[in-house]
């Protein structure tokens, strides 16, 4: 009976797999989201927000830069990461001009997604949308397979290569060092200019299309990065050189999780009644054999030939 009932629910949970819905195209923020607005015409490239990151996750420093310790500038003395890495879940960076008129610092971190790829594209919910609209990691649900560092269009979640039991590294808002506990991430906490500031995503929207409207001419296309791009997101842009230029990819408006799962939707739609009939024909196979594993003694006795099964 066991058995059976845990084929039935193999089969049940098959069947719910089947029916997994298309996100939309054009996912909704929900009312508590919140959200950091980042503005780099106002960023000293100081990087107090990197240090107070590491702080307040725990993380290691970077002391290499990427480069073999024999060969660093560093000689191991500071912390120098050149990018988003396993030590590293913030970074500021510079964007210069090849002739050098023009320049410009960006912060990049997890742009926490209002339909996250990299939730979609797990297996096994270990990413998730959490409370607040954050994109946590979940580590007792990851399995190691990396797809949602394939899945990112922006290049973020980063696999700890040298852990005997790695970690997949982002930055998740701060969300049980600072969060729960009704503080903000430590990065905005601690930016002496106000360069990224924290808050709730419609007033920090409303506050980036002021600044917009009272400087025109100041900001690329007058426009917010992350209000649509890849279906919205909860890290907010202005920049006086245009996105690309400083790393953020040119999206469109629509979901990566709805291009995603319209596909696997229509997959599950026409592999549902197979996997289905496979989960009963085994269920009723383990049925008969338990049967005829109960008949067997008497069979033998009555026969006087043993079961050759």
């Amino acid at each position: 009976m066991g058995i059976v009932g845990a084929g039935g629910a193999v089969v049940g949970g098959l069947a719910t797999s089947a029916v997994a819905e298309e996100h939309p195209a054009h996912p909704v923020a929900p009312p508590d989201a919140v959200a950091m607005l980042y503005d780099s015409t106002i960023c000293t490239g100081c990087r107090a927000c990197m240090t107070a990151c590491s702080e307040a996750n725990g993380l290691p420093p970077d002391t290499t830069g990427g480069m073999p310790l024999d060969t660093s500038l560093t000689s191991g003395l500071w912390d120098i990461p050149e990018d988003l890495n396993s030590k590293t879940k913030n970074i500021i960076k510079l964007y210069r001009e090849t002739d050098g008129t023009d320049f410009a610092f960006v912060k990049r971190q997890c742009m926490h997604c209002l339909d996250p790829a990299c939730a979609t594209g797990c297996p096994f919910g270990a990413l998730k949308k959490n409370q607040w609209g954050a994109v946590t990691w979940n580590s007792s649900l990851c399995i190691g397979c990396r797809y949602c560092e394939v899945s990112c269009p922006f290049d973020v979640p980063k696999f700890q290569w040298d852990k005997w039991n790695p970690k997949i590294v982002k930055c998740e808002f701060c969300f049980d060092q600072r969060l729960k506990k009704n503080q903000e991430p430590a990065c905005t906490a601690v930016c002496p200019t106000g360069a990224v500031i924290f808050g709730k995503r419609d007033g920090l929207l409303a506050k980036a299309k002021e600044r917009i409207a009272d400087a025109p001419d100041k900001y690329f296309e007058n426009r917010v990065y992350g209000e649509q791009e890849a279906g919205g997101t909860q890290v907010l842009y202005l920049s006086s050189v245009a996105f690309e230029k400083i790393g953020l990819p040119k999206l469109g408006s629509t979901s990566l999780g709805h291009y995603a799962t319209k596909v696997t939707s229509v997959i599950y739609k026409w592999l549902s009644a197979p996997i289905l009939m496979a989960g009963l024909l085994g269920v009723v196979i383990k049925r008969n054999w338990n049967r005829h594993e109960a008949e067997r003694p008497e069979r033998e006795k009555q026969t006087g030939l043993k079961d050759q099964l």
